[in-house]
């Protein structure tokens, strides 16, 4: 069942997305060469709780930690560990934070030092690949517009568009319905509304989009070993449109302003 949120609920979670956008700025301009994974998961902690949130994350189905650290080939769900990053790496950092019982849930990906001009276009053709879908989340639209947004920009760059995992209502609850995948024909699924809050997260990978999901049960890599990149959002349609709950100030896609909420913009 899909729970269309209030205002007052859409408030909430703008609050609870401030929290997620200003822990993942910090860990994006903190993570460099030499910086491990554990210390980030740390700061992270830190961080939503100084600010008066919880670690969503942390203890979800028995997950031991406060981010998701994938790097390279890691699509999603990477374990941190005591593991350094190296100059070239890309580190995809998902964060999820509730905030007075609501959730908001981010993800980018970063360049670790001087890296490939390969893995620089596929870090840019995720975002626009997040953004594309983002406008397509209008009122009388339908849930699949913004999965065909989300596929058609990335396979037409020559990318693989990852099919097993999907994007998802949020709210009360990190994941309710609908299930938003990131593929598939425009014009299908719900019709949508103000008060629907969804988290869009394009998951594209360099080569094949088949995955594979490691012996831990949660770390997700790419089949073939190539790169992936993870953006993601959460978003709510409200009166005026789509209004993008997690917007960061800082290493922001340029169009993304378009989604302020104007809230954020009277602060």
């Amino acid at each position: 069942m899909i729970n269309l949120k209030s205002p007052r609920e859409i408030e909430i979670m703008r609050r609870s997305g401030k929290i997620t956008s200003t822990t993942l700025s910090m860990l994006l301009q903190t993570a460099r060469a030499g910086t491990s994974l554990l210390e980030l998961d740390r700061l992270a902690e830190k961080s939503i709780r100084d600010q008066g949130g919880l670690p969503t994350f942390k203890g979800y189905h028995g997950f031991p930690a406060s981010i998701c650290a994938s790097v390279n080939d890691v699509v999603v769900h990477g374990i941190p560990s005591s593991r350094v990053l190296k100059d070239g790496d890309i580190l995809s950092i998902d964060i999820g934070t509730t905030f007075e019982g609501y959730v908001s849930d981010s993800a980018a990906t970063v360049a670790i030092g001087k890296v490939s001009a390969e893995a620089e276009r596929l870090m840019r053709v995720t975002q626009e690949s997040l953004m594309l879908g983002i406008a397509q989340m209008q009122r009388g639209n339908r849930l699949s517009d913004i999965s065909h947004a989300v596929q058609e920009h990335a396979e037409s760059n020559g990318y693989g568009v990852v099919r097993v995992l999907v994007g998802h209502g949020v709210g009360t609850k990190m994941h309710e319905d609908p299930q938003v995948p990131n593929f598939g024909p425009a014009g299908q699924g719900i019709v949508m509304r103000p008060g629907l809050c969804l988290a869009i997260e394009p998951m594209i990978t360099q080569g094949t989009f088949e995955v594979e999901t490691l012996k831990d049960g949660w770390t997700v890599v790419t089949a073939d070993g190539k790169l992936a990149a993870h953006f993601e959002h959460t978003i709510a349609l409200t009166e005026e449109g789509p209004r993008i709950l997690t917007l960061r100030d800082v290493l922001e896609h340029p169009d993304a302003a378009l989604y302020r909420p104007k809230e954020e913009i009277a602060a």
